[in-house]
């Protein structure tokens, strides 16, 4: 290490680590042959070629890791298999009606003979529904079913597939009850967990203990959902989470402690004194093991190490060296990093501070310290916030303030008297002291960001505007860091760029055009279709229209003139009580008219998710009880929106018992112009021959019915319709085979165009007049680029 820091290896290093990890994800043909060719040539210049080889060989190690990491995944040919675990639990966290838990394996097989071998799983993700509680370090042999890594893909939500890759998991799935799970071994000696159960044992539950467990040992997943949704609003997440804040102050104070007792012990050489260097390494390494040393503790002790031995300086580098050689040796140690915001988040959050605190002298007594605080956390600020709104969308202007005395309150009061605690705690009365004080604190804190938070609520930005204004506030970063730019110029270039990104307009398609979203919400079904009208139309500028709107609509007034947003059905409801559809949007939209197709719980699932918007009409099958009071949908319901014509083709009217359910699906036409698309809900081969005559002649994107099933999407239906484009909305993996084989032929011969929510995400849909539909997938698959418009290879899985 000394020897890179010295020769400025830092860079090199780093860049070679992320060009490994790039051509390993990437993996190109011929990747192997040219990379061993490459080694071979350096072997034979070997005396010239030191360097090169060394960045070889960093370059190596990154990507086999991250090749392994790729190969460690459940084959699919488990999916939904009985599998055989034995393993250690690693992370463990109560719920209702499921317990998660994460699974590091050391034995996997499945029961059942002939199947693919599993035993290159390393870690899982379980959900135990009932049964006995686990704890973390307790090995267990289990029964579970898995599947490879999956999530739902639509526009601008959270990627759960991703967030998997990222922590090395190669499966989820759920514990089977038969035969019941054994314990094989106790959790062994640690002392966190020996600390976290003399705080459950000693500690009563509340804000204090929770705080308390998150600050001091990393324990956040004490934290309910509440406090992560009001850290999340305030932007306060990284107090909480153990990493550079917190390993830099134990760090810190260690440091000054050791020096204080140097310059005692030898008053003439404590200046070059190298011990309380080290001991405070040895503290922040502590500190780091204490708290589990998960992945923003372990970065943080990486990153505070470089830097005790940058500020030592005894033969140390300079920091950008210093900052390139940290980068590195996370990377190498951890390539799955690469793909964590939080690695960016810090790393960016340093080089920011190397840049503005280059070169300038170092504050002097309490007002300079202060004032140092105060400018750093100014300029680091928009920074970080324009990271941020990058990795989450999200921004809470409220941050920048509240950071200014949520840092210090609890970096300078809250760590150390929580800290102090655990030191104190052989003497029970003072370890009290401290965590009452401590939890005083914490009601405070937690009041004060309640307060804040209503008062400047988060806002989570379309994803339109998420660039610019990530560009702008990075730009008011610079324009207050960088040195030799006069006060005046700082001033009108601030205030330009606080204006620019709420002065954009939303891109919006071409006036009198359809857009439609079928979302990707696993075995279930949820479409959004929305119109534009043309200038001088009544597009809902504000909440006084949208009033208006509303009102109309409860009047039955003509909508002629009117933007309308309507969703069709709303996904499913599982058993973990998840529902997609809350993922969707932030809270506050407006839907002119929501049609629930029918009451089955994978179409009307996610009714309870709109009770945070605003719902002019609900539309459902007479008796279907789907939680709201709603209109009748019945065939011949008719309504336009900027030439946008929407109609409601089934039930008809009059009594419904003899239908089953399915049958009783609200079958939905919208027309713009001749172009049309037919939404058939889970209407079975009946309803389609009935349905027959009142059908256009051409239809150009069908959702197909009951998710590609048999019962649906007849000879005769399909023939008739001769769809264009057709969409499956299907889980991926599901039990039911949807679609079925013989419906994907059917539309195949047909010559349609085949999309799967499974398999491409999100489809997204846009209908312009005098113009052929576009169509396009969140989750894009490489065999679509660039062959036969998208629509060649496309047929479905069972």
């Amino acid at each position: 290490m000394y020897t890179a820091m010295r020769s400025g290896l830092g860079m090199p290093l780093a860049l070679a680590a992320m060009a490994g990890a790039g051509l390993a994800i990437q993996a190109p043909g011929g990747l192997f042959a040219a990379w061993g060719i490459a080694g071979l040539l350096l072997l034979v210049y070997l005396p010239r070629s030191r360097l090169a080889l060394l960045l070889l060989v960093v370059a190596t190690l990154v990507g086999t890791a991250l090749l392994l990491a790729r190969g460690a995944e459940l084959p699919r040919g488990l999916i939904g298999e009985d599998l055989r675990l034995e393993g250690r639990v690693t992370a463990y966290q109560a719920g209702q009606p499921a317990s998660r838990l994460r699974l590091t394996v050391d034995d996997c097989h499945p029961l059942n003979p002939g199947l693919p071998a599993c035993d290159a799983l390393n870690e899982v993700r379980l959900s135990v529904y009932g049964g006995k509680a686990l704890a973390v370090g307790e090995r267990w042999r289990l029964t579970a079913r898995l599947r490879p890594p999956s999530g739902f893909s639509n526009p601008g939500t959270f990627d759960y597939r991703a967030w998997l890759w990222r922590e090395g998991l190669g499966a989820t799935g759920y514990v089977r009850h038969a035969p019941p799970p054994e314990r094989m071994g106790a959790a062994p000696d640690s002392l966190r967990q020996t600390a976290l159960s003399f705080l459950d044992s000693h500690y009563p539950e509340g804000v204090g203990r929770r705080w308390l467990a998150a600050l001091t040992l990393g324990a956040d997943e004490r934290l309910n959902d509440d406090d992560w949704a009001l850290l999340n609003a305030s932007g306060t997440t990284h107090l909480v989470v153990v990493s550079g804040l917190h390993v830099g102050l134990v760090a810190t104070c260690v440091l000054w402690l050791m020096r204080g007792v140097a310059r005692c012990v030898t008053p003439g050489r404590w200046r070059m004194a190298i011990w309380p260097w080290v001991l405070a390494g040895a503290a922040a390494s502590g500190y780091a093991w204490l708290s589990g040393l998960e992945p923003p503790a372990f970065r943080a002790l990486i990153m505070t190490l470089v830097g005790l031995w940058v500020a030592c300086g005894r033969h140390a580098p300079g920091p950008w060296q210093a900052w390139w050689l940290a980068l590195s040796m996370v990377v190498l140690v951890d390539p799955l990093s690469l793909w964590r915001p939080g690695l960016w988040l810090s790393f960016l959050a340093v080089a920011w501070l190397i840049m503005i605190w280059q070169g300038r002298t170092r504050p002097q007594g309490l007002k300079g310290w202060a004032w140092a605080l105060i400018r750093t956390q100014l300029l680091l600020s928009p920074m970080m916030a324009a990271a941020v709104v990058i990795a989450f969308g999200r921004l809470a202007p409220s941050a920048p303030f509240i950071n200014l005395l949520a840092v210090p309150w609890v970096s300078m009061l809250m760590v150390p008297l929580g800290l102090l605690g655990w030191a104190l705690s052989m003497v029970p009365a003072l370890a009290y002291a401290c965590w009452g004080v401590f939890e005083a604190l914490a009601v405070v804190l937690h009041a004060g960001l309640n307060e804040a938070v209503v008062a400047i609520p988060q806002q989570v930005l379309p994803i339109w505007q998420r660039l610019p204004v990530a560009l702008c506030l990075s730009g008011l970063a610079l324009v207050w860091g960088l040195p030799a730019l006069s006060r005046s110029l700082r001033g009108a270039s601030s205030l330009l760029l606080m204006v620019v990104p709420f002065s954009l307009d939303a891109p919006t398609p071409v006036a009198g055009s359809l857009r439609v979203h079928v979302y990707d919400v696993g075995q279930g079904q949820a479409i959004e279709l929305r119109t534009y009208p043309h200038p001088g139309h009544a597009a809902d500028p504000g909440n006084g229209n949208r009033d208006r709107m509303l009102d109309a609509l409860e009047d039955g007034a003509h909508e002629d003139l009117r933007e309308t947003r309507v969703l069709y059905d709303t996904g499913p409801r599982f058993v973990s009580g998840f529902m997609p559809l809350a993922g969707l949007w932030p809270a506050g939209q407006m839907f002119s008219r929501v049609i629930v197709s029918h009451g089955d719980q994978d179409h009307a699932g996610g009714v309870a998710a709109l009770a945070e918007h605003r719902v002019g009409e609900w539309l459902a099958p007479r008796g279907e009880r789907i939680g709201h009071s709603s209109k009748a949908c019945v065939a011949g319901q008719r309504w336009t929106s900027g030439g946008v014509v929407f109609q409601v083709l089934w039930p008809p009217a009059g009594p419904l018992d003899s239908l089953s359910a399915n049958d009783r699906s609200c079958v939905l036409l919208v027309r713009l112009g001749d172009q049309a698309i037919l939404i058939t809900g889970d209407a079975g081969r009946a309803v389609e021959h009935r349905l027959l005559p009142s059908l256009p002649e051409q239809i150009d994107v069908l959702i197909a019915g009951h998710h590609g099933s048999l019962t649906s999407s007849g000879p005769a239906f399909v023939a008739a319709t001769n769809p264009s484009q057709v969409i499956f909305s299907a889980g991926r993996d599901n039990r039911f085979g949807h679609p079925a084989p013989e419906v994907v032929r059917r539309f195949r011969r047909q010559g349609s165009c085949l999309w799967n929510t499974a398999l491409d995400g999100a489809v997204t849909l846009t209908m312009t007049p005098g113009v052929t539909p576009v169509l396009m997938a969140e989750r894009q698959p490489s065999w679509r680029r660039g062959v036969d418009g998208g629509c060649h290879g496309v047929e479905s899985r069972p």
